[in-house]
Order: structure tokens, then sequence, then C-alpha cells
């Protein structure tokens, strides 16, 4: 028996040291594959081993990818450049990768996966296929299994033995069983900030900690106007605290990050000058489209090699399933029909894939991407009508008799906040104001607390009785500009006395005020207080009382000449939130002002960017760290900027998996937590339901709901604090 040649596992060297005859027995192998294939086609240099199994539906090598002895490949399969498919590599249903994928021997990437309903053998069930996306430069060590459905960012490393069940980002090291995050191999480029820019914006904060001689920090009046906020720490709900990289995962950085080296293989594919073998894309000259084929079982007993399940087929995960994807025509290779990178957090289909399969029916992808829209639309109006079933039970549950005041949940001491959430979900749900006191007793509460010197309204303490001499300058007082002045607006009223933080304001007190707040440091609290200043000066207008002249123009005019160009927002990331503060902060400064008023971004696209690159950090964005503020501040600056068109459909399936998710959260007769509950996370206060996270989610709802196209499901629009319209204009 002859000796197996080594070039059939190790095929890395294998153009730079084959005979003559091994490379035109190689290229006889490769037109033995595609010759007559309409969907196949191998890039320039490409090596498939005779000793390998290759039974796909569709398959495009991009150059200089290999296949070694022992590897099974079936489906749809789409490589970029330089991919390594070592020894008895695994590779099925439904798959793309970019360039440069490396893949360690014995692996396994199931881009499809059997039904497992009760009364049927698992072997009759019907296959689905969400298929698996796998961007650039991805090290995949030895002994991985992917799932059907996982999406692998660039740069990434999945360590040897790693189980890969849940999207990785790009630049993440995973591993362990289920694959956890380790840590960082590439630091997330996610804040979009340029050096100089950085650069310039902590020599701000520098300048920001000593306020200059005479500068408004030290006027006596400032602290009462609300002119200086009251640095109290970061965003109180940013769960910076609970939601480290370590809380992602426990796999020690040692265990994996250095094992995962499992296919170790060279990168050097030089080729003699002179020896060029050919594309072989020649046979596919007069192909037909692959997406009109109907992948079929192979007959044994139903266990098909290949993945037949219907494009979209799971109608309640539509962040997952691509649809409308333009087929390549079979004449072009890989890198001529598109780039087929994956960006992590991304459910956009990646142009130039092979077309989703049919089923056996007919089902076309833009059919499946109608189905999915329709599923979801069906749960998001189950629950919106669960929801308005079981609002009084919600609201009763926060009421405390006592006191006669909400508090947020049971135990928890009545606030200020509390009586404003419970008028927007009675509104919202109801269309009446709460029923647990009518609705003029109410509006003469919230009056009540309005103090008529400053228009202020403090806080409550464990009595249920103001705290005194608090102004604008407080966190929690500037927030009671929002949700007490909404409530009242809701309730068909409004404040009774002027806000002293607006109407006793200057344009050089305004600027001197914007430019004190502590932007790179704490992005979120000078949104915050941004956010409080402008709808102070909606509540000014609309009660008519007089506004200092240059006053508006003041504050718009230094967010607009102070907006970033690289982020398109204000502030600096901070060494342990990342882009967190940033994103979470400019949301609450465009609420108050842009949006409130209806003026347009400044730098629109710049916002997307940003957003969807911190909307795939997991410290943020995993399971069991999303919560209703870090969820609300991607969801509104998108929504905002929709009418671009800028990177829809990434936007689209943003939306509608975060909706997906978030719709199973409700608690019967509680409503929503303010973070997303978890077995991890039980027993917290942020997981247990309350007002606070029930208003906030039922208005997340609407905004995912509409940029994912099925807002129509709720049946209810905000119309407090979260109000998509303009609340107003400058004009």
């Amino acid at each position: 028996m002859p000796a197996i040649a080594a070039h059939e596992y190790s095929p890395w060297d294998f153009w730079r040291e084959a005979s003559v005859d091994d490379r035109e027995a190689q290229l006889a192998i490769q037109h033995a594959l595609v010759d007559g294939r309409a969907d196949h086609s191998l890039g320039e240099q490409c090596f498939i081993s005779e000793l390998a199994s290759i039974d796909n539906d569709s398959l495009r090598l991009g150059d200089r990818t290999y296949v070694a002895a022992g590897a099974y490949l079936t489906g749809d399969l789409l490589t970029g450049a330089d991919c390594s498919i070592n020894p008895y590599t695994v590779i099925r249903g439904r798959v793309t990768m970019g360039d440069g994928v490396r893949i360690g021997a014995h692996t396994s990437i199931l881009g499809f996966n059997h039904s497992m309903e009760s009364g049927t053998p698992v072997f009759r069930q019907p296959l689905t296929s969400k298929g698996i996306e796998i961007g650039d430069d991805v090290w995949i060590g030895s002994h991985v299994v992917i799932l059907d459905g996982v999406r692998v960012g660039s740069h990434a490393v999945l360590a040897a033995s790693a189980v890969v069940t849940k999207d990785v980002p790009a630049g993440a090291v995973v591993g362990g069983n289920p694959a956890r995050f380790i840590r960082w191999r590439v630091e997330p480029d996610d804040t979009g900030v340029a050096p100089d820019a950085a650069a310039d914006a902590a020599a701000r904060a520098e300048d920001d900690a000593e306020p200059a001689a005479g500068s408004i920090a030290e006027t006596a009046d400032a602290p009462a106007l609300g002119l200086v906020p009251a640095l109290a720490g970061p965003h109180p709900r940013s769960n910076q605290a609970g939601a480290s990289q370590d809380d992602l995962g426990d796999v020690d950085a040692g265990d994996a990050a250095g094992d995962a080296a499992g296919g170790s293989d060279r990168t050097d594919s030089a080729v003699d000058a002179g020896y060029q073998p050919g594309m072989l894309r020649d046979a596919a000259a007069n192909a037909s489209d692959i997406g009109t084929d109907t992948a079929t079982g192979n007959g044994s007993a139903g266990d098909s090699t290949t993945a037949t399940g219907t494009a979209g087929d799971s109608t309640t995960d539509t962040g997952t399933d691509t649809a409308g994807i333009a087929s390549p025509t079979a004449a072009a290779g890989p890198r001529d029909v598109g780039d087929p990178r994956a960006t992590a957090g991304s459910s956009r289909g990646v142009s130039g894939a092979p077309s989703l399969p049919t089923s056996a029916a007919g089902t076309s992808a833009d059919d499946a991407g109608v189905g999915a829209r329709a599923g979801l639309a069906e749960r998001v109006a189950d629950l919106a009508e669960r929801a308005r079933d079981e609002a009084s039970a919600v609201l009763q549950r926060a009421w405390n008799d006592d006191l006669g005041l909400f508090a947020d949940r049971p135990g928890a001491a009545p606030t200020v906040r509390a009586q404003g959430d419970a008028v927007e979900i009675a509104d919202l749900l109801l269309g009446t104001a709460p029923a647990q006191a009518c609705a003029a007793d109410q509006v003469r509460r919230l009056q009540d607390w309005q103090d008529s010197a400053t228009g202020a309204v403090a806080p409550l303490g464990s009595d249920g009785r103001q705290e005194a001499g608090l102004g604008f300058s407080h966190g929690d007082v500037a927030y009671h500009v929002l949700s007490v002045g909404y409530a009242l607006d809701l309730l068909g009223s409004a404040f009774p006395a002027p806000l002293t933080w607006v109407t006793a304001a200057t344009p050089e007190r305004v600027v001197e005020f914007c430019e004190s707040l502590p932007w790179a440091s704490d992005a979120w609290n000078a949104g915050h207080h941004i956010d409080g200043f402008g709808t102070a000066i909606l509540w000014t207008r609309r009660a008519g009382h007089p506004i200092p002249a240059g006053v508006e123009e003041a504050l718009f005019g230094w967010l607009v000449m102070n907006a970033d160009p690289h982020t398109g927002m204000w502030g600096a990331p901070t060494a342990d939130g990342g882009v967190l503060p940033l994103v979470n902060g400019s949301y609450r400064a465009t609420r108050g002002t842009f949006a409130q008023f209806g003026m347009p971004l400044p730098y629109p696209e710049r916002v997307i960017d940003t957003v969807l690159r911190h909307a795939r950090d997991p410290r943020w964005f995993a399971a069991g760290a999303r919560n209703a503020c870090n969820v609300l501040d991607v969801a509104h600056p998108l929504w905002l900027t929709r009418a671009t068109g800028y990177r829809g459909e990434e936007v689209r399936a943003l939306a509608a998996r975060l909706l997906s998710d978030a719709v199973s959260t409700w608690v019967p007769g509680a409503g929503f937590s303010f973070r997303e509950p978890t077995p991890a996370t039980r027993g917290l206060s942020e997981t247990e339901p309350g007002l606070q996270g029930t208003e906030m989610w039922l208005a997340i709802l609407w905004y995912l709901a509409d940029l994912a196209g099925v807002s129509d499901a709720l049946g209810y629009r905000p119309r407090g604090v979260h109000r998509p319209e303009p609340a107003a204009t400058l004009r």
C-alpha cells in the first residue's frame, strides 16, 4: 500500500514543493469537483485533499484556501482567501467565512440543526438552518464546536475545545463549554475617536477639573440655578460595577488563550515563479442562480447530509436569519461576488453569499423574511395585550397605601419619579390616570412639590417628605424636570411656577454651564443635565414665560460646535466603560434638545457607526448584562437617524434581535425589571420588576419595534418622556 503523501494532511506548502505531476493531479481533482457544477468555484492556488469528502450543494473557496485530509464538507460553504480547513474538520449546513480563517483539526462548524419535538424520533425530525458567519482573521482551535446561528466577529480567537453557542464579538478570545469571554485579542476600536480628538478631550477634562477664576463655578447663585451639575459619580444605572469582563466568563485566560493553537499551520503559500494554476471557473460560464435550487436529503432514513430547513424557519428569531441575499452567478469567483466578511453583532446578509436554500414548497428567502417579521409582530402583539391586561395589577403592586404614593416596587421607598412612571404606564396602557387616586389629586400633589421660588422639584426622603435646599444642580432635581413635567402634561396640566434654571439664565452662563460639564470623565452626567436644561426650556416656552434672548441659541450652538465629527457625539470614552458613557450621555443630551425640538443631529451617520459598535460590546449587551438605559440609549439614536438609511439592514437586524429578547422578559402581574433577568443575576434589585423598568422597556419596545417594522402590533405609542415626536419647535 503506497504511503499517503504528507501534503494531504499538511497542504500549506503544496504549490511550492509539489512536483509537476502532483500539481496536475491536484488540478484534475479540482476540475472533477467543479466541472459541470454551476454552484462550485475555486480560487487560485487552492488545495483539495483527495482524502476529503466534499458533498456540498454550493461551494466557493477563495484564493489559497485548502481542505486537508479527512475533512467533511456539506451544505453551502463560502470562504474568503487564505482559509485553512485542517484534517478531520466538519463544516455542514450554511457557512460563510471571511479571509484568513484558520481552523484547527477535528473542529465541527454546524450550520444546521435537528428539531426535537416530542412524539417523533429525532432522525425523522425536520432540519433547520440559520447559518453561521465568521469574519476575517479568525483563529479557531482544534476540537472546537460552533453551533447554528452563531456569528464570529473578525480577529476573534476560539480556544481549543470551545463550544460556541452564542455570537462572538470582534477581537474577543473565548473558550470553555459553553464558550465565554476570556479577554481581548484585539481591543475593540469602538470609540470612533481619532487620537488627536482623544487628546483634545483629555486636555479639556484637565481644564474642567480646575475652574478658572471668575468662572460660573464660583458664582453664588450657580448651584441654585443648576448651572453646575452635581458630580455624583458615574451613571447610576450603567451596571459598570456589575458587568465586568470577568463576570462574563470565569475561564482562566491561561487555560484557553494559549491553547487555541490546535491547528498549527504555516501561512506561507508561495508559488514557484512561472507556475500559475488557473482559477477553475470556466465551467460556470452559463450558470443559473443557485438560489433557485431546492435542498434535499440523501434519503438515508431522513438523516440528510445537508441542511434542508427553509431560510428563516424560526419566525421568532429574526436577529439571526438572513433574507433577500442577492445570489452570485456561478461565473464569479468568491472575491468577485462580494466581500463575505461578517461583522460581529450584525445580522445583515453578506453580499455575495450563497442564497438561502428554499424549501420543497418553494418558500423564498424574501418570504422567510416576511414570515419572520410576522412571527415577531405576533409575539409583540401578545406582549402588548398581556401588558394592558395586567397594567392595573402592576400599578397596584407599587402603590403604598400608608403614604398614598407610588414606590418603584414593593418594599421600596416612594419617589417622585415613581409617581411620574405610574402616570406614564397608565396613560400608555390604559389611556387614563392611575386609578389609585383621582387625576385632580395627582396633579395637585405634583404641583405642590414644586418650589415656588426656583421651580425645582426636590426628591423625597424615606418618610415621603421632600428634602430641603436642593436646586437644579442635583441629579434627581434635574430629572424631575422631565418626569414631573411630562406627568403633568399627560394629566392635562403643567408646572405652576417658572423654572428659574431657564428664566434666570444668560447666553454666557449657558456656554459656561456646557463647558463645565464633565464630558470627558462622565459623559452620562453631562448629558443628564443637558437633558434637564433642554426640557426646562420646553416647559418655559409652553407656559409662555420669557426666555432671555440668546439662551436657546447658546445651548444649541454649543452642542453643534462641540459634537465630535468622529463619533457624532459629545464626550469621551472611559477606561472602565468604553463608549458606554459616551453613548448614554449623548442619548440624554439629544433627547432633551435635538429630538425634543425636532432638530437634525450634526453627524447622523457617525452616530450610527458609534452605536452599532457599542452594541457589540459584551460587557453591556451579553445576556444578563443588558439594562433599560443601555438598550434605550442605543434604540433612540438609531431611530432618530433612521431617515438616513445608512446601514439600515444592520440597524433593523439589531432592533429585531433586541426586541425578540426583550418581549420574553415581562413578569406576569409585575412588569419589567430594569435589568434583564437571568439565573446569574437573580436576586439583584435591578432584576426585580418595578415601575421604572416597566415604563422604560415599554418605550424601548416601541422604538425597537418601529425600527424592525412591527410597531403597529403594539397598539400604543409613547407620549411622555420617551415620546418619539418633537414636543415643540424652536421657530
